[in-house]
């Protein structure tokens, strides 16, 4: 079997149900539980666009995938919150679920949102992906977590930064205590954009004097761009220490095989999700 593993993830296969966890996160579980899923054979899709209901046989599937992967994790289907995503720069704070004994999913209170925020126990923030980036956020000092979804638009709208912000202002966070686990997502070898993205991207980072590390042309029409690199800039920006920011090193499309990837699977793409929470 394909091991994922490296210096700062582990790939772990219990029970049939694979996934990654971050050594960094590990040393706290104690007080929090996370994992990132893995596998082309799960999809964690509870709804299409705009909540448009799935056939009930998928979304099913789609629950079971939950359970599953919370069961190994020790987080209830019941205890899990997700936001509808869509590509914004919005982050909500829960303070409490909404639904007792469901999960928070597909629910009006989590539209056009793509960043969750909590200092609650047993609510875990769920976020999914498929070659987007999935950032989770955990200070062990104030006992705070985030779960991030940052897609090229997300980054530009620098959600990762916003996220980091709004622990510090409700949560008085020191961003120094705050550590940063980024997810397998697409990277800059396969993430092709045209001009039009290009141009945007050197408009809003030229700043950081790092635009030609952030940004490589291909060819006439073409250019690669580095969001990891984007968002460990706006991350470092809001004062988290190096050591602090931990990426997993994995590329949603090299490996199609075991993670979901849209650049990959096109309009019939799955989703991998990302849970954490605090116990």
């Amino acid at each position: 079997m394909k091991d994922l593993s490296n210096q700062n993830v582990i790939h772990i296969n219990k029970n049939g149900v694979q996934y990654l966890q971050f050594k960094k996160l590990l040393q706290y579980s104690n007080i929090i539980t996370h994992a990132y899923s893995l596998g082309v054979d799960v999809n964690f899709r509870t709804a299409k666009a705009n909540k448009q209901k799935l056939a009930q046989e998928e979304l099913k599937k789609a629950i079971n995938n939950y359970k599953n992967l919370g069961s190994c994790i020790g987080v209830e289907l019941r205890n899990m919150a997700k936001p509808n995503q869509d590509h914004t720069d919005n982050i909500k704070i829960i303070s409490k679920k909404i639904l007792e004994n469901e999960p928070d999913f597909n629910l009006e209170e989590y539209s056009k949102t793509d960043g969750l925020i909590t200092n609650k126990p047993n609510i875990a923030l769920g976020t999914t992906n498929a070659d987007c980036i999935l950032i989770l956020l955990f200070d062990p000092v104030k006992k705070v977590i985030s779960n991030v979804h940052s897609g090229w638009k997300g980054t530009f709208q620098k959600i990762s930064q916003k996220a980091v912000k709004k622990m510090i202002e409700e949560y008085n966070c020191n961003p120094k205590d705050i550590i940063a686990c980024m997810c397998p997502s697409i990277r800059k070898c396969h993430f092709e954009v045209r001009e039009n993205v290009a141009n945007e991207c050197k408009k809003i980072f030229s700043y950081t004097g790092r635009i030609n590390d952030i940004m490589e042309k291909k060819n006439d029409e073409k250019w690669n761009i580095d969001t990891i690199l984007i968002n460990k800039i706006l991350l470092k920006e809001e004062g988290l220490l190096d050591e602090n920011i931990v990426d997993s090193g994995i590329c949603s499309v090299c490996n199609s095989d075991l993670i979901h990837s849209y650049r990959v699977e096109k309009e019939g793409y799955g989703l991998e999700a990302a849970i954490i929470s605090l116990l």
